[in-house]
């Protein structure tokens, strides 16, 4: 990667990217195609399952089993705003509104509730795969649907970390229940796991792992030669094909057009970057428009994000795959976390921070406010947080949040002005 323009001053405006994205026409293919192998899967027979986001993707993938994820199923739902509907219904069988609305969306589907996005529609499943790596509601979310269909739970349990390292006895405690999955799947799928092909959808993984944190890094340059809404957009091709060469060719496509923007000085970007922030949490999917208008409205360019690069794992062995998944923002202590982001401020340079308080993100949302304190405390630079949801468009609130915007805009400007007075 070329060298990353560190002086704000001497950055000039980003122009406007002229051409369609190839990379981006290519990773959308990849989700449809996803979707589509578990329908003609199911029509052969053939058993298709349904998988936590951070469960080992290489275990089915090895065996040839097709996978679909519920995770990105509902937020392609929100996204389409048809979640209100999907989580009321889940609501309405008993399901309380205070879940998280990923799982409200995805238990009233398992049910039988159907969704108008027709290109979220996915086969029920046969089995379903957990890694509560996530958050424990994952372990009782996908108990249900287990219950719902009478299907196999394959579950491993991935020990919260206490400590910045991974403990050698959580790696022999996660092998062990890989190892018994692996045993699960073989007899769900009728085949014998193979070591080598297993070596190659690794290969295959890390490559894709590679090529998206590589396009996450382009956030560095300033000014971006991308928004950081991009990430949001393209995060489905890492939850659901991670272990696909086609996913991996996708993303690396990506970063060569991006690498060639940084040299024309071009940006996806559609207004000019005034100032670069961090944006903490998972995006109100339902709300996106209503998220980037304040945004653009003030030239605020989003150019660091924890949640998107959360999913670039990369390993060399099998031990160190086990650290890998052991590694989720959610199972990590508060000082790994706090290293984590105030790493990413510092290297793609913002200005201050958006915090999204996430109604159905519990475990995320409850360390932000310490997280904030730290934030300001170490980097100086101003934070501002709002009340949302990843799913539910219910528990947002616009003009809060463009109060909250507006809010960090000035604090921004505040900051910038000290700054130049002081160098005066």
């Amino acid at each position: 990667m070329a060298e990353i323009e560190n002086n704000a001053a001497a950055a000039p405006a980003a122009k406007p990217a002229k051409k369609t994205s190839l990379g981006a026409t290519a990773l959308r293919q990849v989700v449809t195609d996803v979707y589509a192998a578990a329908w003609e899967a199911k029509k052969r027979g053939e058993p298709v399952g349904w998988s936590s986001s951070k469960f080992p993707c290489e275990i089915a993938e090895t065996l040839g089993l097709a996978v679909v994820y519920p995770e990105n199923q509902a937020a392609g739902i929100a996204a389409q705003h048809d979640g209100e509907r999907m989580c009321q219904a889940a609501e309405e069988m008993g399901f309380d509104a205070d879940i998280c609305g990923y799982a409200r969306i995805s238990l009233a589907y398992a049910a039988g509730v159907e969704t108008t996005n027709e290109s979220r529609r996915m086969p029920q499943p046969d089995f379903v795969l957990c890694c509560n790596n996530i958050c424990n509601c994952m372990t009782k979310w996908y108990e249900n649907i287990a219950r719902m269909h009478n299907i196999p739970l394959i579950m491993i349990d991935v020990p919260y970390n206490n400590s910045v390292e991974v403990d050698d006895t959580y790696v022999a405690y996660i092998r062990g229940q890989f190892d018994d999955a692996i045993k699960q799947l073989e007899e769900i799928s009728g085949r014998k796991f193979d070591e080598k092909k297993f070596e190659q959808v690794c290969a295959n993984a890390n490559r894709t792992a590679k090529a998206w944190l590589k396009v996450c890094d382009f956030l560095q340059y300033k000014p971006s030669p991308m928004s950081g809404f991009d990430l949001f957009n393209h995060m489905a091709d890492v939850v659901t094909a991670r272990g696909k060469v086609a996913a991996a060719e996708a993303f690396e496509l990506l970063a060569k057009e991006l690498e060639e923007n940084v040299k024309s000085g071009e940006s996806t970007l559609p207004f000019p970057e005034k100032y670069r922030i961090m944006f903490e949490g998972i995006p109100c999917w339902p709300e996106l428009k209503a998220l980037f208008k304040p945004l653009k409205a003030n030239g605020l360019n989003v150019t660091a994000v924890v949640y998107a690069p959360a999913f670039g794992f990369v390993y060399n062995n099998m031990d160190e795959m086990m650290r890998a998944y052991c590694k989720a923002p959610n199972s990590v202590c508060i000082e790994q976390g706090v290293d984590w982001r105030e790493g990413i401020c510092r290297d793609n340079k913002v200005d201050g921070v958006l915090v999204h308080y996430n109604r159905s993100c519990k475990p995320w949302s409850g360390y932000m406010a310490e997280m904030q304190r730290r934030f300001t405390n170490d980097l100086g630079i101003p934070c501002a947080g709002f009340d949302g949801d990843q799913a539910d468009p219910r528990n947002f609130n616009e003009a809060q949040y463009e109060t909250r915007v507006q809010g960090l805009v000035e604090a921004m400007e505040a900051r910038k002005a000290a700054k130049e007075e002081g160098k005066a």
